[in-house]
């Protein structure tokens, strides 16, 4: 249906006005904001409208008619017909071009071994639009408004429950900030944080250039640590004196893959003390954990220093975008204050999430993704110890990623380069440091969104490209 189209009958030549009208239409045709199948609105619909007479609207498609530009039946819709002759294509509209990335297809013309993306072909489709409808139908309608700071109560109240029960968290509903997925939550900590007083944060190298991104935009200068098998080296917290912020992955480190060592989990909570500050806890791919249990939250045991960042964005996709702040009491209010544009996700999607989780459907699409991964995960690993027998995989335990590390004096970057060409997508290691000290090689092999199918193709495909540049 092509009801809402702009007719700027002040636009075209001076004239009758059926031919005025006629003239917006058939420029409309031609440069493309009325495709070919498009049905414009009936003549007493568009006459009141544009308040003309029908007779106006039936005259101006009439001529249409006679032109080629329309076909109309008594009964049904009048509908565009026009095509471009060969050199006489229609003028493309800007609002209706894709950005090179969104236009993109997906891993359809190559493979996707990137860590972006869940499996967004096991989006629960049909239990989201139930869930969408018995909001939409049970909802009262005060709910259907603008969310409140903070997010809907309803919401919060699972969410609390959900988290205490699933990964030892600390929360109530009031101390739940819901927002629009992770990159929101750690911009609002980081604007509380400058609003305290705070100038810096330190993040892990390598780490999360979202994170990143949100604490940089929120105008904190970002203090780089280090990492390794244990995950953040808490003890390098001692060489900045002035730091009292700190965001870390503790569940899992988002590049090394391993979580923070249970040694360092009280010393982390004992220096936020201290010093006064607040550690920001990434709890990104914490549901899914193959080898081990996910450890619980450190906020579980510190939440009155420690602000708990998560979202949806893993399990159910970045579509849903919802995503929460557990905060300290203190922090609780400066994490919902207004900034600018107030961006909270929509109501109905907070309603939906509500019904999802109650009904049991959440934990159900869990479970099944979980045993999904684990399984591609296996196929992944059996793969690359048919191709690439003699290199080692590290951070398989848990996540949708791996670590392929590369022998020293390896060209990561032509790699990359070559890899991209034949279609394989990766994630840049290198793109994921703060620290100019280069790290030892290695390629993040992902495997949240390709098919179980192609994953022997994919490594033996990759495997020709290391073994040209490795």
């Amino acid at each position: 249906m092509a009801w809402e189209t702009l007719l700027d009958l002040s636009a075209t030549r001076p004239g009758p006005l059926h031919m005025r009208l006629a003239a917006a239409i058939r420029a409309a045709i031609r440069d493309g904001r009325l495709p070919v199948g498009a049905a414009l609105p009936p003549s007493r619909m568009l006459a009141a409208d544009l308040s003309v007479s029908r007779w106006t609207v039936t005259e101006a498609y009439s001529q249409l008619i006679t032109e080629g530009y329309l076909t109309g039946k008594t009964g049904s819709a009048t509908r565009v017909t026009w095509s471009p002759r060969p050199g006489d294509e229609p003028r493309a509209n800007p609002a209706r071009t894709l950005p090179a990335q969104a236009a993109r297809p997906s891993s359809a013309a190559g493979f996707d071994l990137s860590s972006y993306h869940p499996d967004l072909r096991a989006f629960p489709r049909r239990q989201w639009v139930e869930a969408i409808r018995a909001a939409a139908e049970t909802a009262p309608f005060d709910r259907l408004s603008y969310s409140e700071p903070g997010g809907l109560p309803e919401l919060r109240v699972v969410l609390a429950e959900h988290l205490n029960r699933s990964r030892g968290a600390s929360a109530e509903p009031g101390t739940i900030c819901v927002v629009m997925g992770a990159g929101q939550g750690m911009s609002r900590l980081c604007r509380a944080l400058l609003a305290d007083g705070h100038t810096a944060i330190g993040m892990e190298s390598p780490g999360s250039p979202r994170l990143w991104q949100a604490a940089q935009e929120a105008g904190l200068e970002l203090v780089p640590l280090p990492v390794d098998d244990d995950g953040l080296v808490v003890d390098a917290l001692e060489r900045h004196p002035g730091l009292r912020a700190v965001c870390v992955g503790a569940a899992r480190q988002i590049a090394l893959g391993c979580p923070l060592g249970p040694h360092r989990r009280p010393v982390l909570a004992d220096w936020a003390r201290r010093v006064d500050g607040l550690v920001i806890e990434d709890d990104y791919h914490s549901e899914f954990s193959y080898d081990r249990p996910a450890p619980p939250v450190l906020q579980g045991t510190a939440s009155d220093r420690v602000a708990l960042l998560g979202s949806m964005s893993q399990v159910l996709g970045p579509t849903v975008g919802i995503g929460w702040v557990v905060a300290p009491r203190r922090w609780v209010q400066a994490v919902r204050a207004e900034h600018e544009i107030q961006l909270l996700p929509p109501a109905l999607n907070q309603l939906a999430l509500v019904q999802l989780m109650q009904s049991g459907a959440y934990d159900r699409h869990l479970r099944a993704s979980r045993q999904r991964y684990r399984a591609r995960r296996n196929a992944l690993i059996d793969a690359l110890r048919r191709h690439l027998p003699e290199y080692r995989v590290r951070g398989a335990e848990a996540g949708v990623q791996l670590l392929l590390e590369l022998p020293s004096g390896t060209d990561v970057t032509a790699i990359l380069r070559a890899a991209a060409r034949r279609g394989i997508e990766l994630c840049n290691l290198y793109e994921m440091q703060l620290q100019p000290e280069p790290l030892d090689p290695g390629l993040l092999v992902g495997y949240g969104n390709i098919k179980d199918t192609a994953i022997d193709r994919a490594v033996a495909a990759l495997a020709e490209v290391i073994r040209v540049f490795g």
